[in-house]
């Protein structure tokens, strides 16, 4: 199975299309430039692009599809001076991002 297709612990199929539309509900392209989503021209956040084939996350986790879903539920969990924000993402919409931006290579 290919790393990015993963399943959730719910045994549901997240989903990079779902993944998609949660980066415009949560407003992730306000801090990263995303390639594909139009947003702010001034991003704070890293640009993703490429974020499926980076070796670490945050510079803290290696990058997987578990640890991409983890870091972005609770990043100060595991970087606790990160000015990314912890946004109540539930964990089904955590799984869909972390797809997505697997596709991101």
């Amino acid at each position: 199975m290919e790393r990015w297709a993963a399943r959730s612990c719910t045994n549901e199929e997240p989903s990079a299309d779902r993944g998609r539309q949660a980066i415009d509900q949560y407003g992730c392209v306000t801090c990263h430039a995303i390639p594909g989503v139009v947003g702010p021209n001034f991003p704070v956040g890293p640009p993703l692009a490429g974020v499926g084939s980076r070796v670490m996350l945050g510079g803290v986790l290696p990058n997987s599809p578990e640890n991409m879903a983890l870091w972005i539920r609770a990043p100060q969990a595991f970087a606790p001076l990160s000015a990314m924000p912890n946004l109540g993402l539930s964990e089904r919409d955590a799984r869909d991002i972390a797809a997505f931006l697997g596709t991101l290579k």
